[in-house]
């Protein structure tokens, strides 16, 4: 696949993935293709645990989904994202940013908006609506033929230090590097963000990862086959809209106008 068009496709997997192993010559060649992603001095801060064991995901899966659940719940999940919530394809064209919530239960539908919202905790309590992303979340996971996690080592990612900020850099362009070449040979890949706004959720993952003391885990995907007519989880969305180039450049200073409308 071209670079660009790799680019330009790249999404993230929100359904589940084909029922089928990743074969040893893609691990490889992620792992390959991840090592060479710019690091600060050639650092190479990054280390991979590639995880097939069924135990293993399934026990990351039930923590992902209870995540969701606790997420949701207690009020943080509305608070730190109701601003990129869509509910049309109107205001996808009006903000070019945020996720458009365009599949649910026909039973939701109505309530799409009171649902998604700070003040939605009754209407979720009483549609279960937490629960039902988290059975969604648990049972993509779980799953699941591949999780990739991503580490870094403690001797460059110092979080006050200049060194843990170009770890993460580093680590980023391995993320866009990953991205594009599960793109480009079939597959696909999605985060598994909801342990990480728990700590000792996450940290739960990482003991069972046995992640040694000079490393932090900082990032997990789930890995595998994508296909086309897979069914969508029962709540979904879409975020394929684009700011333009002239509303995210400026020339030479910030507000003067760069590119073409």
């Amino acid at each position: 696949m071209d670079l660009f068009e790799a680019i330009k496709n790249r999404r993230t997997t929100n359904t589940a993935f084909a029922d089928k192993k990743v074969s040893d010559e893609h691990k490889e060649l992620l792992v390959k293709m991840a090592s060479h992603s710019p690091s600060h001095f050639n650092s190479q801060p990054w280390r991979f645990i590639l995880t097939e064991d069924q135990k293993i995901i399934k026990s990351i899966a039930k923590i992902a989904g209870d995540s969701m659940v606790t997420l949701m719940d207690d009020g943080r999940f509305w608070k730190q994202y109701r601003k990129y919530f869509r509910f049309s394809e109107e205001e996808m064209e009006k903000t070019k940013d945020g996720i458009h919530i365009d599949h649910l239960p026909v039973f939701l539908k109505p309530f799409a908006k009171s649902i998604f919202s700070e003040a939605g905790g009754k209407i979720i309590s009483k549609f279960k609506v937490s629960r039902i992303l988290g059975n969604d979340e648990e049972k993509l996971v779980a799953t699941s033929p591949l999780i990739f996690t991503i580490l870094l080592t403690k001797d460059e990612y110092k979080k006050e230090e200049l060194s843990g900020f170009y770890s993460v850099i580093s680590m980023g362009a391995v993320i866009q590097t990953l991205w594009l070449c599960t793109t480009a040979i079939g597959m696909g890949m999605q985060f598994i963000s909801t342990p990480g706004e728990i700590p000792e959720n996450w940290k739960a993952i990482s003991d069972m990862l046995k992640v040694p003391e000079e490393y932090e885990m900082m990032a997990i995907f789930r890995m595998g086959y994508t296909d086309p007519d897979m069914k969508r989880p029962s709540i979904d969305w879409k975020s394929s809209q684009r700011k333009s180039v002239s509303e995210l450049a400026f020339k030479d200073q910030f507000g003067k106008t760069f590119g073409s409308k």
